[in-house]
């Protein structure tokens, strides 16, 4: 049986007695979030403005909403139109000397990209700046944090969980309320392509009833490219047909399984680890027994585990490959208004 289920992420909001029992200090959080939104937009003077151009991708809810894959290719974007971006983040859940997942994840996707970490972000741009001569930065996971002006906020809908049970933190998932939506200059709907047209659909009217006129674009994960250790690169077609053990500690796990589904994998087992899990020995030496009960020959894990697990793999005498898959973020929709607004903003910047 695998360590976790895969609605664990998920389990306050189904859980009604706890739901209600959490509700105050949901509340009480709501008059926290809405006093600090005032006051920013009350003082002119309260955000700080980096003198270049600052590209915000943030959420409004917690865990796994697939911001990563636009952060790097936004970045991408930027770097294809001449710009010298850097990449912006307080490296969450990363203990003492120690580098966050998604750092590592980013570093290993875009190797020519400065990755600058830092929890204040004003004194991060800063360094950007400085050290990296960036003249634009992307601010990744940067919604919340009003002390950074930015020029566009981008804001991720997860279309599996978009509103992340409709309650604030802690009796839901969301960081700060649906009206902060308002803020947005563009949204994107990630996922769309594992769930149907009308779920789709549903979300956008939501989030026009709140930020009306603003441009909505839908996006499709895809397995990119399979990659075995050693860095040996596989066409991603490798792994149709392939009997596999899933194993991931994300935000949003079912997306995973779904994503290995859909490209046609056969997951004959799972395990499944809490976000931001730091893997250690006697974990991979579960996984490589496991994989050989269910006799598999591969373990298939995302980038964000693969960077963990990787090291701890290659010290294990196991008849499984592990495979990492990566993920490609497919704008589905007028891709163009994403490059219209990122030419624009750096434009305005110059």
């Amino acid at each position: 049986m695998p360590p976790y289920g895969e609605g664990m992420i998920s389990s306050i909001a189904r859980s009604a007695p706890l739901r209600w029992t959490l509700l105050p200090f949901s509340l009480m959080y709501g008059v926290v979030v809405r006093g600090r939104n005032l006051y920013y937009e009350a003082v002119a003077s309260a955000a700080r403005h980096a003198g270049i151009p600052v590209i915000c991708i943030g959420n409004l809810t917690t865990g796994g909403t697939g911001k990563t894959p636009l952060v790097i290719d936004v970045a991408r974007r930027l770097s294809a139109m001449g710009r010298r971006p850097a990449i912006i983040t307080r490296g969450y859940a990363a203990r003492s000397a120690e580098t966050s997942d998604e750092v590592l994840e980013i570093r290993a996707a875009l190797p020519e990209i400065p990755v600058v970490v830092n929890a204040d972000r004003v004194a991060a741009v800063a360094g950007a700046r400085r050290d990296h001569d960036a003249d634009c930065v992307v601010l990744d996971d940067g919604f919340q944090h009003r002390r950074l002006a930015r020029d566009l906020d981008i804001v991720v809908i997860d279309a599996l969980d978009p509103w992340g049970g409709g309650r604030l933190l802690p009796a839901g998932r969301l960081r700060e309320p649906m009206s902060s939506l308002r803020r947005a200059g563009l949204f994107v709907i990630s996922r769309a392509n594992q769930v149907g047209d009308s779920v789709v659909q549903a979300i956008r009217e939501a989030t026009l009833r709140i930020a009306p006129h603003r441009p909505i674009l839908t996006a499709a994960v895809r397995v990119d490219r399979a990659v075995a250790l050693g860095e040996q690169q596989s066409p991603a077609t490798d792994l149709r047909n392939a009997n596999v053990l899933a194993v991931c500690g994300i935000g949003n796990p079912a997306t995973f399984l779904r994503l290995l589904s859909d490209h046609g994998c056969r997951v004959c087992d799972r395990r499944i680890f809490p976000d931001h899990h730091r893997y250690r020995a006697p974990d991979a030496e579960r996984i490589a027994a496991a994989a050989e009960r269910a006799g598999v020959e591969r373990v298939v894990t995302t980038r964000k585990d693969w960077v963990k697990l990787a090291p701890l793999w290659r010290g294990l005498n196991a008849p499984a490959e592990l495979v990492r898959v990566d993920i490609r973020l497919d704008l589905c929709d007028a891709a163009g208004e994403l490059d219209e607004q990122l030419h624009r903003v750096v434009e305005q910047g110059s």
